[in-house]
């Protein structure tokens, strides 16, 4: 098969592939809420009705129409909320997500085609980094940092670069040992060359079924410190904020705990369906194993 054709190839591949078009249809619905929310949301997420609190889903005995998902217990629509809060959860998942693979993917390709010392310096300092919980440590980072989302953008790509280097730095060891990158330095060109145009191309589609995985990550980990309240700041709708409000009054109305929960879950099931159907159309070894049983 010709080069020309093998990206086209790959590309209706992955257009076929049932995990990628579920995973990412959720990925853009969720998108989609999350810059629309303004536009979508029936009130404003932070209006309080304290005549209608803790009321339930409008398609359940008690709701009211104008409430359609229920109010917390302040009074304020449930809906509304949780499109606002898909906003701060897609922009944790893509900026945070993004940086950590620039900064953990540089440090794989350098670790990974120099070797030596320059392998030896990263691996331990990811092997140090890794030997904290990262839940943890976001939470030891935002306690430093403050609230805000560009801090927790940053606490995750602190945190997270580490997964991208070391998946990575392990196919960059794989691809700097082929004939064409040796091929390509007996021709002149330089290591800066031979590592932008021939092994990054080669673990990019790697690097982008981790960016997908991340994003999930990225989710639950914002999700995690806006519940512990190390997140955005307390006027900000959040979906880990939804949740810390609704605990203390779960059992008067458990549809405001349920509700942000499911908005998490369907999200990171998304993610992560997309990251898995990228991996099985984008891996070359997945690939030849599949051409071998056929």
């Amino acid at each position: 098969m010709s080069s020309d054709r093998a990206p086209s190839l790959r590309l209706r591949q992955t257009l076929r592939s049932g995990r990628v078009l579920t995973g990412g249809g959720i990925v853009l619905f969720i998108l989609f809420c999350a810059i629309f929310a303004p536009l979508l949301a029936p009130h404003d997420p932070g209006d309080q009705d304290l005549l209608a609190n803790l009321l339930p889903p409008a398609f359940i005995d008690g709701g009211n129409p104008d409430y359609l998902l229920g109010t917390d217990s302040l009074g304020r629509d449930i809906l509304s909320r949780l499109l606002y809060g898909s906003r701060v959860a897609m922009f944790v998942a893509v900026f945070a997500a993004f940086f950590a693979m620039v900064l953990g993917g540089t440090m794989a390709l350098l670790a990974g085609y120099f070797g030596g010392r320059v392998d030896w310096l990263i691996s331990r300092t990811v092997d140090a980094w890794m030997s904290f919980p990262p839940v943890i440590l976001s939470v030891i980072l935002m306690v430093g940092l403050g609230v805000g989302l560009i801090n927790v953008v940053l606490a995750i790509v602190l945190v997270d670069w580490t997964r991208f280097c070391r998946v990575v730095r392990a196919e960059v060891l794989v691809v700097a040992r082929k004939d064409y990158i040796a091929a390509a330095r007996l021709v002149g060109f330089t290591n800066r060359q031979v590592i932008l145009r021939e092994v990054l191309p080669a673990v990019i589609p790697l690097m982008i079924t981790l960016l997908s995985l991340e994003m999930g990550i990225a989710v639950i980990v914002e999700a995690i410190l806006s519940f512990v309240g190390l997140s955005v700041e307390a006027n900000v709708p959040a979906w880990g904020v939804m949740i810390a409000d609704a605990r203390n009054y779960m059992y008067q109305s458990v549809w405001s705990l349920i509700l942000p929960v499911l908005a998490i879950f369907i999200t990171v099931l998304g993610f992560n369906l997309l990251g898995d159907g990228l991996r099985r159309t984008l891996d070359p070894r997945l690939l030849q194993d599949k051409r071998v049983e056929a």
